[in-house]
């Protein structure tokens, strides 16, 4: 065996034993295990929501740790404020645009055309079950739950937007002081976000065992025959996504000019996992650490990502916009410019209060069509089949928004280190931190 053979050999082990790959093996597992054997499908989803609940147990310190030492080391106050500013702007404008596209791939695909013939009977009492009796906030009462009654109580009901707002005030109070007034302050909370890090790392050695107990409970429990019948919807919704993340591309591309494909690849793992999972809150604690590592700075990472998982849900956007068409041409209901017009301002409201609200793409449509007033807001139970399939396309589509949200936002405020992310998204030796710049113009890069 020659020298140059040896490395070689390690190089594959490494790509073998790779978290992408034993995440891709896992969930080729799940599909077979979940098709061969559907009725352990339900057991099987309890190692899923095991990972799942213990990854969500140190999100909120894990924000908090983020959030306050992003404040406190930038010493800049006022940059908070712009920040928040400035990610809430990128948010309304990109998610209307997610809404704009889908209702464009609604109207060319026309998904619901005869749809309904084959599925005459509208169940609202489904949807009541789906929904579990909860209700939209409104946008007025979403914005009054960002504040906590009590800090404990915050992070016992891993509230992350109230969690987030303890964490402004805090950093915003040690930035104030000055780190000589309040050293042990914030040494104890960079070293608690150093082991919340570590115990993370812990956790996303078994993420091939979620994802394995995820994707068989999907397969076995949904089958894919529900795709025979939904074929249409589907494909406009991933197709609308697939559209918007090609824009999403050229957005990343000219305001920073990083390459969207080079960060898909280097979170990789994560974004798997998330498919997996459908979920974008189990790979929270990575994101926001890859962020970190390729230069999107600590204030950005803790401040844009954990908000837009609230206020950005561009993929959510995409499907609602779909849905509704959808629902319109299945009951053969047309509408018109004016009430389209309509429902992306409805929805441009509802789909800011729907995070963490059980079923809450169906109390938004059926908002949406009750506001719409063209076809009964029951309508909405068609969709519950086809619910589950979307979850891949919201998921991937949320997370990949709020991640441009985020380098796009840390180089408007001049945060970004360009460099070095560009560096690491390559895979090149990553040169060391730049120092702050003052912000810059969101204007094309060269």
């Amino acid at each position: 065996m020659t020298e140059a053979s040896v490395p070689a050999q390690n190089r594959a082990v490494t790509v073998l034993l790779s978290p992408f790959v034993q995440v891709i093996v896992a969930i080729g597992l799940g599909i077979a295990v979940g098709s061969l054997w559907p009725g352990s499908a339900h057991d099987l989803k309890l190692i899923g929501d095991g990972f799942l609940n213990a990854i969500r147990a140190v999100i909120s310190p894990l924000v908090f740790c983020v959030v306050v030492l992003g404040i406190a080391k930038a010493g800049d106050i006022k940059a908070v404020g712009r920040i928040g500013v400035k990610a809430l702007i990128w948010f309304e404008v990109v998610s209307t645009i997610a809404l704009l596209v889908g209702l464009a791939a609604a109207n060319l695909v026309e998904p619901g055309h005869g749809f309904a013939d084959g599925h005459p009977k509208l169940d609202a009492a489904a949807v009541d079950k789906k929904t579990a009796g909860a209700q939209l906030p409104g946008f007025a009462g979403f914005l009054l739950s960002m504040v906590p009654t009590s800090a404990v109580g915050a992070f016992a009901n891993n509230q992350v937007l109230q969690v987030l707002l303890l964490a402004v005030l805090c950093g915003t109070a040690i930035a104030h002081l000055g780190h000589t007034r309040a050293p042990l302050v914030l040494e104890l909370v960079d070293q608690a976000g150093q082991v919340i890090f570590r115990v993370v790392g812990y956790l996303m050695k078994l993420a091939p065992l979620a994802a394995f107990g995820s994707a068989a409970y999907l397969v076995g429990q949904y089958g894919m025959s529900v795709l025979s019948s939904y074929g249409a919807l589907v494909a406009c919704c991933y197709g609308a996504a697939l559209l918007f993340a090609v824009g999403l591309a050229v957005l990343l591309k000219v305001f920073t000019g990083l390459s969207l494909w080079r960060f898909l690849a280097y979170t990789r793992s994560e974004f798997s996992l998330a498919v997996a999972t459908a979920s974008s809150e189990v790979v929270m604690p990575r994101m926001m650490q890859k962020l970190r590592d390729a230069g999107a700075g600590e204030a950005p990472t803790g401040l844009v990502l954990p908000t837009g998982y609230s206020f950005n849900l561009d993929g959510a956007s995409i499907y609602l916009s779909v849905a509704t068409l959808f629902m319109a041409q299945a009951l053969d209901v047309h509408l018109s410019l004016g009430q389209q017009v309509t429902i992306v301002l409805m929805l441009m409201l509802t789909s800011k209060g729907m995070a963490g609200i059980p079923g809450s793409a169906f109390l938004a449509l059926s908002a949406t069509a009750a506001a719409v007033n063209a076809f009964p807001p029951g309508a909405v139970a068609l969709l519950l089949a086809a619910d589950r399939l979307m979850d891949t396309m919201r998921v991937v589509t949320n997370l990949l928004g709020n991640c441009v949200a985020t380098f796009v936002v840390a180089r408007w405020e001049g945060m970004l280190d360009i460099g070095r992310a560009k560096a690491v998204l390559a895979g090149k030796p990553v040169p060391a931190p730049a120092e702050q710049r003052a912000p810059v113009p969101l204007t094309a890069v060269d």
